[in-house]
Formats: structure tokens, C-alpha cells, sequence
């Protein structure tokens, strides 16, 4: 595919985009600027971003892509309690950190865990025709990713920025062949923030740990 084929393809991906899916493109993206900041409004925007892409996700068959999303709600909802206890001095219990070298390894388990699990459930619905348009290699490492990494940014893990840099990547591609143009994009601007809010991160774990 040249240039003029991806962008022919863009222009007629983007005339098809609906209103609702716009909504949660732009949800999403204050929802990952609010995480830079370390504001507590990541998880009220994120939900309204997660909510739309479950119901955009099973109209389009995207079984892989609204499994992730329902887990997004389910640990945003998590994530804002966690985030919202506070110490008897009225300070953040959750701070941000850095993980050692045994949590690393935890992560690592979460991951793989459910990349396999994922990666045959996807190619088993797959085969039997219940999901159309499945790459089950990718869409198990991208939602693999984005668990992981939603699960760390509960804690404040620094790490959890890689993770979603890596779900960034694997996305942008992966919901362009799948005709979510508009999405793709999306996936390019938080692999922007994704990186920017690693280096903010990185910076207040140092303060912290100070």
C-alpha cells in the first residue's frame, strides 16, 4: 500500500467516523492528559471514553477490542478509589514509584498470561466465525499491553507508561486495517502523551522519592 492508497484510505475512513466515536476519541485524550497530571479525572473522562468504544467495538465486531474496554471500566472504577484514598495528613496514599526488580517480574506474568489466553480465545472465536477481521497475534498483544498497563497506572506506576506506549504502537496500525481510521489517529496523539507523561512520570517519582 503506496502513500495515495493510505491516504485515499484516511479521507473515506474519516467520512465514515460517527459523532460517537469522536466523543470518545476526545474523551480519551483529555482522559490521558488528566493521567499526566496525576489528576483524579482520569477515570471519569476515561469511562466515558471506555463506555463508547464497548458499545462501537461490539457493533463492529470487535470482540478483542471491547473486552479491553470493559476492563478499562472496570479498573477506572477501581483506579478512582484507589486514587482518592487518603493519609490523615489528607495526603494521596497512592503515590507514584518505580517498580523493583520482583514487580517487574509480576508484570511480566500478568502480561504473558493473558497475551495466551487472549491470543487463543481470540483466534478460537475467530475460526468459528464469530469475530470477523481478527489478527489474533496483534489483537492479543495490544489488549495484552493495555491490561498491563492499566493495572500499573491503578498503583502509580511508572512502568505502566511502557506498557501503554507499547499498546500505542501496536493500535495505531491495527485499527487502521480494521477501517477505524479515526481511531488510528487517536492511537498516534496518546503515543505522543504516552511518552510525555513517562518523562512527567519520571520526574515526580524522583520528587517523591526525595
Amino acid at each position: 500500500m503506496d502513500f495515495q492508497q493510505i491516504y485515499q484510505e484516511f479521507i473515506a475512513g474519516m467520512k465514515e467516523t460517527g459523532w460517537l466515536e469522536y466523543i470518545a476519541v476526545f474523551a480519551g485524550i483529555i482522559s490521558v492528559w488528566y493521567s499526566r497530571k496525576e489528576n483524579i479525572l482520569v477515570y471519569p473522562t476515561g469511562l466515558l471514553n471506555t463506555i463508547f468504544y464497548i458499545y462501537l467495538s461490539l457493533k463492529g465486531g470487535l470482540l478483542g477490542e471491547a473486552s479491553v474496554n470493559f476492563y478499562y471500566t472496570v479498573m477506572s472504577i477501581y483506579g478512582w478509589i484507589m486514587w482518592s484514598k487518603k493519609n490523615s495528613e489528607h495526603e494521596n496514599i497512592v503515590r507514584i514509584t518505580k517498580a523493583s526488580g520482583k514487580e517487574w517480574g509480576y508484570h511480566l506474568i500478568f502480561f504473558a498470561s493473558f497475551y495466551v489466553v487472549l491470543y487463543f480465545a481470540i483466534g478460537w472465536m475467530s475460526s468459528k466465525g464469530y469475530i470477523k477481521g481478527a489478527i489474533p497475534w496483534a489483537d492479543a498483544f495490544a489488549s495484552a499491553t493495555a491490561y498491563t498497563g492499566m493495572w500499573l497506572m491503578t498503583k502509580k506506576k511508572v512502568e505502566s507508561w511502557y506498557w501503554w506506549i507499547a499498546t500505542n504502537i501496536a493500535s495505531i496500525p491495527l485499527y487502521f486495517v480494521k477501517h477505524y481510521v479515526f481511531t488510528s489517529v487517536y492511537y498516534i496523539v496518546l503515543l505522543v502523551m504516552a511518552v510525555m507523561g513517562l518523562l512527567e512520570w519520571m520526574k515526580k517519582e524522583k520528587i517523591n522519592k526525595a
